[in-house]
């Protein structure tokens, strides 16, 4: 395995690492419920999955124009 990928591959679960510290303390330190935890999360899930779908249909759109208005030219 190259340096970058080991590199990449231990930022990857160091930052993991990180979130679930985080969770554990949030749920054991501060007496936040599991069950509002898990709506976080699911909250958070639904959102970023809306932020990635919009993000696609903008590019999709961009593509799209970027197609036709060249499409228009060449005629």
């Amino acid at each position: 395995m190259s340096g970058n990928r080991r590199r990449y591959l231990r930022t990857i679960l160091l930052g993991l690492a990180a979130m679930a510290v985080l969770l554990w303390a949030a749920i054991e330190q501060f007496d936040i419920p599991r069950e509002e935890m898990l709506e976080l999360f699911i909250a958070t899930l639904l959102a970023t999955g809306l932020v990635i779908a919009l993000a696609a249909a903008v590019a999709g759109l961009w593509i799209g124009l970027r197609w036709l208005i060249r499409r228009a030219r060449d005629d």
